[in-house]
């Protein structure tokens, strides 16, 4: 499948920071997974391998102090585009009292409220209504900006889904609803269980637009993102954008995968977002090989530097039980 990457109309500055963070975001979850392997990260831990273009891409288009992230338990590329330090996302995989939260949460709920990444949420779609709600104090209150919420195919049929799009159009929030189409909902194609295949007409369901976006090319989901923000910025409107999308790891790190071919994923491999774009950054002569290969090995670099940092920091003490208990 071929892609046109609108490389002339960006600095290089730019386009280099969007190489370089969705780099580290790979190294970071291959060295996750590899720790998860050695048993250094327990409970439950998913991974964004294949998905990096959707989270930096669109992140690219927010203004951090004043806009708001909300996404899924599949959260750990949304924590490091929104430039969350990858020491202390490693520490809470670790379970570790130098996490962002303070090793209680793990791989699922990682916060940073001065970066206003507002989780990593574990129940599927739950985090939807919270999302809408943040929306609704920014229109309360008066503040500019706008909330982006991700979730995947698979809480497309929660009725959380369908109830917040009602309202922020009844309310006209400045939200953009965004679903991350990886193509399964755990182990199940979303072609089985919908009987809509194009999510993003959903939306026309409540009178919002929404749109397709080819979640493999990070410049198309900057480019969609920043229109969608702008309708949110200007005229307060909430809009709905499908990102189709990949992962090319199992749901979890204790799923196999079995349910899909190897054709099929070697066809996906084949639209490896970071190496499409890689591949575009050389032909127009903003990167080369060795400056790539540079950029990878510091990603390799902050990756191990971040699990020398979990390796080394305290575990939670017994008092941390009853610290931050609302009752």
């Amino acid at each position: 499948m071929s892609r046109t990457f609108a490389i002339d109309k960006y600095n290089r500055n730019f386009l280099i920071d969007l190489l370089k963070e969705m780099i580290l975001i790979r190294r970071f979850e291959e060295k996750a997974g590899q720790m998860y392997g050695l048993q250094k990260i327990g409970g439950f831990c998913h991974l964004y391998i294949g998905q990096e273009a959707v989270a930096v891409g669109s992140i690219a288009a927010l203004d951090l102090s004043q806009d708001y992230v909300l996404t899924t338990y599949r959260d750990h590329g949304h924590a490091l585009a929104c430039g969350m330090d990858p020491k202390v996302l490693m520490a809470e995989l670790y379970g570790k009292i130098t996490g962002c939260s303070k090793g209680k949460g793990g791989s699922m709920h990682l916060f940073d409220v001065e970066k206003h990444m507002y989780g990593g949420h574990g129940i599927v779609g739950s985090h939807i209504p919270l999302a809408t709600g943040v929306a609704l104090k920014m229109k309360y209150k008066g503040e500019t900006g706008v909330v982006a919420c991700y979730f995947g195919d698979g809480a497309i049929h929660q009725g959380s889904f369908h109830e917040s799009l009602n309202m922020a159009k009844v309310w006209d929030l400045p939200i953009v609803y965004i679903c991350e189409n990886n193509q399964y909902g755990m182990g199940t194609s979303y072609e089985r269980i919908s009987s809509v295949r194009d999510f993003y007409k959903m939306g026309s369901s409540y009178g919002i637009p929404g749109k397709q976006v080819d979640g493999m090319n990070v410049l198309e989901v900057y480019e969609e993102m920043m229109q969608a923000v702008r309708m949110a910025w200007e005229t307060g409107l909430p809009s709905f954008l499908e990102i189709k999308t990949y992962r090319y790891r199992g749901h979890s790190m204790s799923d196999p995968a079995k349910y899909r071919t190897r054709e099929e994923l070697d066809e996906y491999r084949r639209q490896d977002p970071i190496l499409l774009f890689k591949d575009a950054l050389i032909e127009y002569g903003i990167v080369n090989e060795d400056e790539y290969r540079a950029i990878d090995n510091e990603s390799k670099e902050v990756s191990n530097r971040a699990v020398e940092f979990a390796e080394m920091s305290e575990e939670p003490g017994l008092e941390a039980l009853y610290e931050d208990i609302l009752a």
